[in-house]
């Protein structure tokens, strides 16, 4: 007889399973993703000390603490608590009302002393209580909200992966369908930094699309001078003057694919060892270095339009002879060689292998110094202000380097691993100098033809917001407004006297999430047609 396995129905009604085979998995919860994502951003069952740096506590440790304008009182956030919900789902559909849990937060206010004097500090009041901070909708059990009565999903967004990503054009943006090479560093929250070529092969950059600067000028910004900057994407080849001519070291790689205009002559032996017109193949350079050629002869004219990787100083008399990066000229060398230079340090670019991207934005770059960078970056993000040096530094600073306004996330930080080839903690989530160097020499490698671009549509450089992460942005916005109010009543009220909740106004967090379980466009009516398309619309992507 066939197995009779019974299982009971939600209306006490017997069912028989008939089937012979056995099961060979579980049905899987199909709403699991939603659920895990929104007990996460809660983290209600976690004990208030023991609660993991996301979700609401992420939100509220970014924005806490907040001081006033004078240093004199900090709000500090301790922990949050829910109370139970008022209704239960069933009172709520019935009585047209939300299901959700009051939020607690407890703050901290610390008054301080200041000597006026020593301008020392020293805590002269603390005050702890608990606001109430409005309330947040709770899931049910089948990842549904009820909203005003009516049962809501929220539905989860695919947007583009925090990270970098390298594209071009397909020769689209210029008349002569010259392909142009682009880099775009992602944050998850913050400026947008672009790299792009032009139409003359110069390197720019924009920060928040807006108006393009040399990429060099955002180099001197980060501290880096002229020399520094040819050294960190070219290497330096030393050539050295004897009677018979310049001796330059052979390498192999530096040779391949070029076609010499002249003969090639072993500087040891004097025999030519590639005729001039002859294309140097990759396996002729190997050849020539496995036969003993370690130096190459060069005249005076191979070394014209050459560019000095050093620059070159008068140790006396302190009198400048070249600077890094200039272009070599008969008349150029003829004077270096009458000031006694033996050794000239030339940058390692043939225009085949390696072209002079950088170095040519360098010496059209108007900028030279790291004071002119930070001005010049001032006035494209804030075009009409004076700037100051003060001023500029800040804002540069705080545009990719300060962990409130810039934050890559872990996914974010990861990817850019994987695809600059480094290796940094997953915790280091604002750019470093290191990384946008990387961006830029990955992006100097694509228009040598070396690697690949990235393809912005493949699901690999996309990720799913899921209802937990964007209730998290939605409430930051709200917690951010509230800021501002904070700082402003800290300055104005009396601060001996004043409790936490006189400071704080719930409104703005509040209207932020009624805003978004109400009128987003995430936030749906349910399709409750039956039971599949229950399911189907909470598993639903949108792409918005």
């Amino acid at each position: 007889m066939a197995d009779t396995r019974t299982t009971v129905a939600s209306r006490k009604r017997i069912r028989k399973v008939f089937g012979k085979g056995i099961e060979v998995a579980e049905m899987p919860n199909l709403i699991e993703v939603q659920r895990e994502s929104y007990d996460q951003f809660l983290q209600m069952k976690e004990p208030a000390g023991g609660r993991l740096a996301e979700g609401l506590q992420a939100v509220f440790k970014s924005v806490f603490p907040i001081s006033d304008f004078a240093g004199q009182a900090v709000l500090e956030f301790v922990r949050y608590e829910f109370e139970a919900p008022k209704f239960d789902v069933d009172e709520c559909q019935q009585r047209g009302m939300t299901f959700a849990a009051p939020l607690k937060v407890t703050l901290r206010l610390i008054v301080f002393e200041i000597d006026p004097d020593t301008q020392a500090k020293s805590v002269k009041d603390i005050k702890e209580q608990d606001v109430y901070m409005g309330d947040i909708p709770l899931m049910t059990k089948n990842g549904t909200f009820v909203v005003n009565g009516t049962e809501r999903v929220i539905v989860s967004q695919m947007h583009r992966s925090p990270g970098v990503f390298f594209d071009n054009d397909k020769g689209k943006s210029h008349s002569s369908g010259k392909i142009l090479f682009a880099a775009r560093v992602i944050p998850y929250r913050g400026s947008w930094l672009d790299f792009e070529f032009d139409a003359k092969d110069m390197i720019h950059a924009r920060i928040d699309r807006r108006r393009k600067l040399p990429v060099t000028s955002l180099l001197y910004a980060l501290g880096m001078h002229a020399e520094e900057i040819l050294h960190t994407f070219y290497k330096s080849v030393p050539h050295t003057m004897t009677k018979e001519g310049w001796k330059v070291p052979f390498n192999p790689e530096r040779y391949k694919g070029i076609k010499p205009t002249v003969d090639l002559v072993d500087a040891k032996t004097g025999q030519v060892v590639v005729e001039a017109g002859k294309k140097i193949t990759p396996r002729l350079a190997r050849k020539i270095a496995e036969d003993g050629t370690k130096e190459l002869l060069l005249r005076d004219e191979d070394l014209h339009g050459q560019y000095l990787a050093d620059e070159l100083v008068n140790a006396q008399t302190g009198e400048i002879y070249g600077e890094a990066g200039d272009e070599l000229t008969e008349k150029s060398l003829a004077a270096l060689k009458d000031q006694g230079f033996k050794t000239l340090n030339l940058l390692d670019i043939d225009h085949i292998n390696t072209g002079a991207y950088i170095r040519n934005t360098l010496k059209a770059d108007k900028v030279e110094s790291y004071e002119q960078a930070l001005v010049e970056i001032y006035r494209v993000m804030r075009p009409g202000e004076p700037p100051t040096r003060e001023g500029a530094e800040a804002l540069f600073n705080g545009l990719f380097f300060d962990q409130e306004r810039y934050d890559l996330s872990a996914v974010g930080r990861v990817k850019m691993n994987m695809r600059l080839e480094i290796d940094v903690s997953d915790q280091m989530r604002v750019l470093r100098k290191e990384d946008i160097l990387e961006v830029i020499k990955v992006l100097h490698n694509l228009r040598d033809s070396k690697g690949d671009i990235d393809d912005i549509d493949h699901l690999g450089n996309r990720r799913v917001r899921s209802v937990g992460e964007l209730m998290e942005n939605q409430y930051r916005l709200g917690l951010v407004r509230m800021e501002r109010a904070i700082k402003e009543r800290l300055s104005s009220v009396d601060i001996d006297t004043v409790m936490p909740h006189d400071l704080i106004n719930a409104k703005p967090a509040a209207a932020a999430v009624r805003e978004f379980f109400g009128s987003s466009q995430l936030s749906q009516f349910m399709d409750q047609t039956n039971p599949l398309s229950e399911i189907t619309h909470k598993r639903r992507l949108s792409a918005l």
